[in-house]
């Protein structure tokens, strides 16, 4: 399918209607490989209009004669679309008014030149389409070079017609297995050390995302994070955190030899899920600790609750803390103004993006963003290759770069139809009359109200209590009754993720299903809540994480006689993190002193009746046990340490 770029010219001067006739006349005699279209509209107004309509319109052309509103349109239009191209049309050599704007070029109407100008807006758009490594990848492909290097099975040539693995090569391919290269092709640059296509690949990614450098990753964004923090933190350096953050980050505390300052997580018991932090809890603990080193926040969660971020980096700003915003789930938000603003464009200092999980990239495929002023890069480099295999999989580099080209040229078109279809999926499913899409009242609990909190529409939560099934049993029945298989569960809600690759055909049998599975259980009695004990808080740390968790420790039982909790446990030093899901939410991590409220709340979580997966115990024969620092241990360790 050959690709369609529309330009529009902005401005009512008689000559534009022939200036309009003359480049379609000279792109329809050039070999034209975008498809260039051209259109005219009047005003501003009619310009903000169709773009906001066509995604196809990928650049303007703006006609100085319009006066004011002229000079104004191109950052109104790359405040609303940032990956649009746009030029200006002046009257003679001056800037005629342009000179602080976002423009990529200028045309001067007393020279125009047809093909001249098409052959400009044609460079522009390659350099922006392009995708250098991908490029060469192919061309390399294509060479069709004997391999005499790693890996073993040499261009996949080790699995074709083999009786026992030949089948393989037939299910991923050919290319596939021929673009499975290693570092001996020096023409596909070096990941660890870029100078070349990969460089010049992130460099388009920088410009796309709006960062000031930007670092492909091929062991995802769990790996992005760690890097961060161990290019930010010394050891004893004080980290604020949100203790619901995802697991990678607090094992960068562990690694980094951090000293965390755990912020109370928000929980939502009545669906099982967390939210964002209260803005007031963030900007105390700035207050308390003006000398923490950074400030690490998720935006958007899981559930797709974002932060208003910019008076949280304003205030951690003024006292010189650095702000890391794990946005893995909100990759896709540049590239629609219904999701914007980012958090680079809140001001972050580094962004860590999961690129496979809302753009089109290979999963583990992902993206360091950088916007620090005071940006190290040879010490984040040494970080980064402490961290990066020295085999990278080139097709996962080849997908974020294509991942990259696909956001700016058919991001906001994509969007726009995924957007499209969220809020007709959350019709049809409230239409069942027993499931519910979640809204933003439902989801963030009463602490965060007044704070901005914001919801990713693309991210639907659904209520199945009415139904009378948990939502195991529902995504059960999805899957073997209707062949879809769901994001995520908690015990009564069902995560469905709408993204570019949606469709018609997909949307409908979704719908489908669930009116189907809607009309069998319309009579059912509701299911009964699922009654979780408070998540205890974070009681105080007698140590650094890194310390307790490299200790060798002791592994004591956590449940003892009938089921309860074993008195041992009380006053000890945690090893390990612990986290039940759900939440999902740490209840102990390394270094933190066991209270009653931990060991009582853990106990219920094993003991009970009902099975709830618990992530750092150690399930032996005898039941589970918990790794805790020897006496010997916590005496070497908590000498001298203030607690709390």
């Amino acid at each position: 399918m050959k690709p369609q770029a529309r330009v529009l010219l902005v401005g009512d001067e008689p000559g534009l209607a022939g200036l309009v006739a003359a480049l379609g006349a000279a792109a329809a005699r050039r070999t034209d490989p975008f498809g260039l279209r051209f259109a005219v509209v009047a005003d501003a107004a009619g310009a903000l209009a169709e773009v906001a309509r066509d995604g196809a319109v990928q650049t303007v052309l703006v006609d100085a004669a319009g006066g004011d509103a002229a000079r104004e349109l191109p950052a109104r239009l790359k405040a609303f679309r940032p990956e649009l191209s746009l030029y200006a049309i002046v009257p003679g050599c001056g800037g005629a008014g342009f000179d602080d704007a976002p423009l990529d070029g200028v045309f001067r109407r007393d020279a125009v030149d047809a093909a001249g100008w098409c052959r400009t807006l044609s460079a522009g758009l390659a350099e922006k389409s392009a995708t250098p490594f991908y490029d060469a990848l192919r061309r390399y492909v294509a060479m069709a070079k004997d391999s005499w290097h790693t890996p073993g099975h040499s261009g996949g040539d080790s699995f074709r017609g083999s009786p026992w693995v030949g089948d393989f090569h037939d299910f991923v391919g050919e290319n596939l297995l021929r673009a499975d290269l290693s570092v001996s092709v020096p023409t596909l640059d070096s990941l660890l050390a870029p100078t070349g296509v990969i460089a010049r690949a992130q460099a388009l990614a920088a410009e796309a995302f709006g960062a000031r450098a930007t670092f492909f990753v091929t062991n995802g964004s769990s790996t992005s994070n760690k890097v961060i923090l161990q290019t930010l933190l010394a050891p004893g350096d004080v980290l604020l955190l949100d203790r619901n953050c995802h697991k990678s980050v607090h094992h960068g505390v562990i690694l980094s030899g951090a000293r965390p300052v755990y912020l109370p997580s928000t929980p939502n018991h009545r669906y099982g899920l967390f939210g964002p932090l209260p803005r007031r809890v963030i900007l105390d603990a700035i207050d308390a600790h003006p000398k923490a080193r950074a400030l690490m926040l998720t935006s958007c969660t899981y559930d797709g609750l974002r932060y208003d971020l910019a008076p949280l980096v304003e205030a951690a700003h003024a006292r010189g803390i650095k702000v890391v915003v794990d946005e893995a789930w909100y990759t896709h938000g540049r590239f629609h103004p219904a999701l914007r603003p980012t958090a680079l464009e809140a001001g972050a200092d580094y962004v860590t993006h999961s690129t496979h999980k809302g753009l089109s990239a290979l999963s583990q495929a992902a993206m360091v963003h950088v916007n620090d002023p005071g940006f190290d890069a040879r010490l984040f480099r040494e970080n980064f290759n402490m961290f990066a295999s020295t085999s990278p999989q080139y097709a996962l580099i080849a997908s974020l770069d294509v991942a990259r080209r696909q956001a700016v040229m058919e991001g906001y078109t994509l969007l726009s139809r995924a957007l499209a279809f969220a809020a007709e999926l959350r019709e049809r499913i409230d239409a069942t009359g027993v499931f519910r899409v979640l809204t933003l009242d439902d989801l963030v609990p009463a602490e965060l109200a007044g704070d901005g909190v914001r919801l990713d529409p693309t991210k639907l939560t659904v209520d199945v209590t009415p139904s009378g099934l948990p939502a195991e049993a529902v995504r059960a029945a999805l899957f073997g009754r209707f062949n879809i298989q769901v994001e995520k569960t908690t015990h009564n809600t069902i995560t469905f993720l709408v993204s570019l690759g949606s469709t018609r055909a997909k949307l409908e049998r979704l719908a489908d299903a669930l009116a189907q599975l809607a009309r069998e259980r319309r009579r059912a009695a509701p299911l009964r809540p699922l009654k979780l004990a408070p998540l205890p808080g974070i009681s105080p740390l007698a140590c650094l994480p890194r310390d307790a968790f490299f200790e060798t420790g002791e592994r004591v039982p956590l449940l003892v006689g009938q089921g309860s909790a074993n008195p041992a446990l009380l006053g000890r030093v945690s090893c390990d993190q612990v986290v039940p899901y759900p939440p999902g939410i740490p209840v102990l991590v390394p270094g933190q002193r066991i209270d009653a409220a931990v060991l009582d709340y853990l106990a219920r979580l094993v003991g009970g009746a009902r099975s709830v997966e618990v992530h750092g115990l150690d399930a032996g024969a005898d039941g589970a046990t918990l790794r805790v620092l020897s006496a010997d241990e916590e005496r070497v360790r908590t000498e001298g340490s203030p607690e709390g």
